[in-house]
């Protein structure tokens, strides 16, 4: 009977944990779209620009591709920064960059704010 309450409890334990990550935790849809796009390239499963790129703030990053800063310099034109996170091979076909969206990856929303998250660094 005392096995049954300890397990009872460590599930009681973590329904409260978990429940008190949802009430803190912003929802996606609360995020503004600088903070999804910064979620997304700095997540490992969905964007993961950091296993080529260099990002402010980023951890365990990657060397193959050009860091990412000044990017509103190096990119005047958001369309052209999205068309190469959307599919880089449009520019240059030899590219080892992923066509994020046009594999569908990313969705088109993503995209523009990975855009406007880019546009901050």
């Amino acid at each position: 009977m005392l096995c049954s309450e300890s397990k009872a409890l460590k599930k009681y334990a973590l329904l409260v944990g978990f429940l008190a990550c949802l009430t803190v935790s912003p929802s996606w849809a609360e995020l503004s779209d600088v903070e999804k796009g910064k979620a997304l390239t700095f997540d490992r499963k969905k964007g993961n620009c950091l296993s080529c790129h260099i990002i402010a703030d980023g951890t365990l990053m990657g060397t193959t591709a050009p860091p990412l800063i000044q990017m509103q310099a190096r990119f005047p034109d958001k369309d052209k920064l999205y068309e190469q996170i959307w599919d880089a091979r449009k520019r240059n076909p030899n590219t080892i960059m992923p066509p994020f969206g046009s594999h569908g990856m990313l969705s088109s929303e993503e995209v523009n704010a990975v855009v406007d998250y880019l546009y901050t660094l």
